[in-house]
């Protein structure tokens, strides 16, 4: 469901830039970003002034040029149905205006070439500038757009990804002024603190972001705040050579930005098995993806509380989903599945989850309440909800209960 997500967060900084005379000191900022990484400058960083509709313009063409009609749809979609987004959400729209707020500098990873914004000055435009130049120049030694199209098959892999390339960044911009002020980030921890919940701190200052979706507004979030305390850990451990190691070797999950220690010794996630609907001929599938430990974590803050997504979600394992539309009808189903860690992790989550449904859903009716299953009526039709072992399996917005197979594949 980071599709989207993942794309256009790729053309945005959260710092804001401007002027002209910022750019005389571009080659001197590359000079010290490949001193501190150990990346020598491969060539000068094209760049130029952009105004703020040149930037609702370029967004809103990249939008058109990598997502189809159809694509769009079944992202927000699935978004809905997962009850990450109302169901008056118009993820295009939001994306742009979102996106528009926030781009104040950012590096075109097609184009090869720094955009900043034509606007007043302010005290983080330098930090911005820096940001931004750390993408260009991980640009040219590890193909920025090759290294996120990797993951595309797999959501939580591309959100991952993203959160090396923007961790990475905001690192190295924190880095920069902390050794111009005598200090580094190594000696000072509680820098690498302070700068990452600055990351974070845009309440106030972004209107369309303070309004977004919970879910919208993490996602955005996370690659700055969570992939800058990744990215310490790796540096802690790896020094200089840790600036090219994850990207020759890119983490495979959230759950690995998350907990380093889990990227250190290579634990990749599972796939449980998916929960079938009967006559599956009838259905085409939209779309379809891993949901990984952030996403969790996001829904049980969401729908539970943060107290029961902190206990909860770090025993997540694996998560996969389908979204089926009837060929006929065009009623959506998702399906959806998530290992943990054991059967009581799976049961705690099991429990969790039935609050989840009911939080995202106007209506819910229980019709069966067993151990191991749950089901009944919601606002888009039936569901099934089932606990087995340590797999947590639901399908969501059944016409009938005919619909649902008994078993797993």
């Amino acid at each position: 469901m980071k599709k989207l997500i993942a794309l256009l967060l790729l053309l945005v900084s959260l710092a804001s830039a401007s002027d002209q005379q910022l750019f005389v000191q571009i080659e001197e900022i590359v000079a010290d970003l490949g001193k501190i990484t150990g990346l020598k400058p491969l060539k000068p960083v094209p760049h130029a002034l952009i105004g703020k509709e040149e930037v609702k313009k370029f967004i809103a063409q990249r939008m058109k040029e990598e997502l189809q009609p159809e694509e769009l749809r079944a992202e927000e979609l699935a978004l809905k149905k997962f009850g990450f987004v109302p169901q008056d959400f118009d993820l295009r729209q939001v994306t742009v205006e979102l996106l528009t707020e926030q781009a104040a500098a950012f590096y075109d990873f097609r184009a090869k070439k720094l955009y900043v914004l034509d606007s007043s000055t302010s005290e983080m435009q330098q930090a911005a500038l820096v940001h931004e130049l750390a993408h260009a120049l991980a640009d040219q030694h590890f193909h920025l757009e090759k290294y996120i199209a990797h993951a595309n098959e797999n959501d939580d892999g591309a959100m991952a990804r993203l959160a090396v390339m923007e961790g990475q960044a905001t690192w190295l911009m924190s880095e920069y002024l902390a050794r111009r002020m005598g200090t580094s980030l190594k000696t000072s921890p509680s820098i690498v603190q302070l700068m990452s919940s600055q990351a974070g701190d845009a309440a106030g200052q972004f209107p369309v972001f303070d309004k977004a979706p919970f879910y919208i507004r993490q996602s955005l979030l996370f690659p700055y705040t969570k992939g800058m305390l990744f990215q310490h850990a790796l540096y802690e451990k790896d020094d200089q050579a840790a600036f090219a190691e994850v990207f020759r070797r890119p983490p495979v999950s959230t759950q690995q930005i998350l907990h380093p220690e889990k990227y250190f010794s290579g634990q990749k996630p599972t796939e449980p098995a998916l929960a079938q609907v009967n006559s599956r001929g009838e259905f085409r599938v939209l779309t379809d993806g891993s949901i990984g430990e952030f996403d969790h974590s996001v829904l049980l803050e969401q729908y539970t509380g943060r107290e029961e997504a902190e206990a909860v979600a770090p025993q997540w394992r694996g998560g996969r989903f389908e979204l089926l539309e009837h060929k006929k009808d065009g009623h959506t189903v998702l399906a959806y599945s998530s290992e943990w860690t054991d059967a009581a992790a799976a049961k705690q989550f099991f429990d969790l989850y039935r609050r989840v449904l009911k939080g995202k859903w106007t209506r819910m009716e229980v019709t069966t309440a067993q151990p191991g299953v749950v089901s009944g009526h919601g606002d888009d039709g039936y569901f099934i909800l089932r606990l087995e072992g340590a797999t947590v399996s639901s399908l969501e917005g059944l016409k009938a209960p005919a619909e649902a197979k008994e078993t797993l594949r």
